[in-house]
């Protein structure tokens, strides 16, 4: 069974998050930078998968040099390799520019599933697993809290609103999952020290086969035209009550339209 897990370098959700004035990108820079957090589980659930059933789990990674840090926690966790897409006509890409840069180095790979996390924390679009299955002409199942992979079919089952239901398809296959499908362990001593000799692959856009002028900031479908910093907070209102605070209360929040 050959698993390829999708991983994305974030801002660390503690962190202040801002955009960058000149361009109106995400500022990475300047804060500190984690493994997205659903794909966490998402490494997780291969290497289950590869325990019980045997196999390789690959991470395939886009972002820049710095990303490399995400990579080798994934593979101390226990994965067995990684590539990692990094060019500098990548940066500012939208998610259907990601989708085509990480649709082509799927080509050049060999797996039965391709497993990703539902969303990332940073821009929470959660569409790479439809993105890509329409790219690769490969059926998805997404928002599994469940996956179970037997005799060259998926099953999921796939969280909604009311409960779940239960879909499948045959492999290969796009699964994305949710944080309710596993706990993800935490990478050993061993599993880090193993991690540094682990291959690496690192491939540009023109081992992709990709033209610059497909990708980047310049060349991206959505872009964020103009935003304004959040206003300061202003101070609460205090209801002093005199005999009178449950009608003051009522009154106020009647002034706002709560009731």
């Amino acid at each position: 069974m050959n698993i390829v897990v999708l991983v994305k370098q974030v801002p660390d959700t503690w962190a202040e998050r801002k955009l960058n004035d000149s361009d109106k990108t995400l500022d990475r820079a300047s804060v500190d930078v984690v493994m997205n957090e659903i794909d966490e589980y998402a490494v997780e659930e291969a290497l289950r998968i590869k325990e019980a059933q045997g196999g390789e789990v690959t991470i395939l990674t886009m972002g820049p040099d710095r990303a490399t840090e995400t990579i080798r926690k994934a593979l101390s966790m226990g994965a067995d390799k990684a590539v990692h897409l990094v060019d500098d006509a990548l940066a500012g890409s939208d998610a259907v520019q990601t989708s085509a840069a990480l649709a082509k180095a799927l080509e050049g790979m060999e797996y039965d599933l391709v497993i990703a996390g539902s969303e990332a924390t940073d821009s929470r679009m959660a569409v790479m697993g439809a993105l890509l299955a329409e790219r690769l002409g490969r059926p998805q199942l997404t928002g599994a809290r469940k996956l179970t992979v037997e005799g060259g079919k998926a099953t999921i089952e796939k969280l909604t609103d009311n409960g779940y239901a239960v879909v499948e398809a045959s492999t290969p296959a796009i699964v994305s999952v949710v944080e309710k499908i596993n706990e993800p362990r935490y990478p050993s001593f061993k599993g880090i020290m193993a991690a540094k000799s682990k291959p690496l692959e690192t491939k540009s856009l023109s081992d992709l086969g990709l033209d610059a002028g497909a990708v980047g900031l310049g060349n991206a479908p959505s872009q964020v035209v103009s935003f304004a910093n959040k206003p300061p907070r202003q101070a609460g209102q205090v209801v002093k009550d005199e005999g009178d605070g449950g009608m003051k209360v009522a009154e106020f929040l009647a002034s706002q339209k709560f009731v």
